[in-house]
């Protein structure tokens, strides 16, 4: 992918997420059926890296588990990072702080400096970041920054596996854009709620999740779908450092 393709699909979501904070944040406020199984790898105290955070509701879903962590949640959206301080003002347990980040850009990790956490999430980010080597690149930052015992926590939109999903899919030329312009899998979406706009998707495989771990030194622990009217509109992996499983 040519660098000039790359930033511009990363300025399409950036532009997205900005106009739509608000809208995107009302309808992205519910915690994900999925998060009922992540929540055993969650520590009763300690520190949770949330990259990605959006408007915090994993925040949200921790304080109702009464879970007394640390959490630090990241993006690169500042409308987002908007709605999130606002709603955490009603946290009881978790202690929470937000840090404005472009986590689409390689070495990210670096800005947290010798940051480590037990639990680092990246719920629905990878398909939004362009490239297969800056993807395997952010999941090697991810695990840098994993305390030993640590879990990295990610999910996938599988929206090609639903038919409601693939019928907001749109021309590469709605962008100025080409099929040969953008990677295999690379796809852009509609969105229609208080106004019109487009987002970047990679439909993220279980084979590329899996090449990217074994680069990055992780081992899956647990894998699974949930989500979604169809209860499989998402993929989870639970990952912590080789020889920690």
């Amino acid at each position: 992918m040519r660098p000039e393709v790359r930033k511009q699909l990363l300025d399409i979501n950036r532009h997205f997420y900005e106009t739509f904070a608000r809208s995107f944040s009302a309808s992205r406020f519910a915690p994900q059926p999925g998060y009922e199984r992540i929540i055993r790898y969650f520590p009763e105290r300690g520190h949770v890296l949330d990259v990605g955070c959006g408007n915090a509701r994993v925040a949200h879903f921790l304080d109702t588990h009464g879970k007394a962590v640390t959490y630090l949640g990241v993006d690169r959206s500042a409308g987002l990072l908007a709605q999130a301080r606002e709603q955490s003002r009603t946290l009881r347990h978790v202690r929470a702080r937000f840090l404005l980040l472009d986590v689409g850009e390689p070495g990210w990790e670096r800005v947290l400096d010798r940051a480590r956490f037990d639990v680092v999430l990246a719920l629905a980010v990878l398909h939004h970041i362009p490239g297969a080597a800056v993807r395997e690149a952010f999941m090697r930052g991810a695990a840098s920054l994993l305390r030993p015992g640590g879990y990295l926590i990610l999910s996938h939109w599988r929206f090609l596996y639903s038919e409601r999903m693939r019928r907001k899919i749109v021309p590469w030329e709605e962008v100025g854009l080409a099929a040969k312009d953008v990677d295999p899998g690379d796809y852009l979406l509609d969105w229609k709620k208080g106004g019109y706009g487009y987002r970047y998707v990679h439909q993220v495989t279980e084979e590329e999740v899996d090449a990217w771990a074994r680069a990055a030194g992780l081992t899956v622990v647990e894998s699974f779908y949930s989500d979604g009217r169809e209860g499989d509109l998402s993929f989870y992996q639970v990952l912590t450092l080789k020889g920690q499983a």
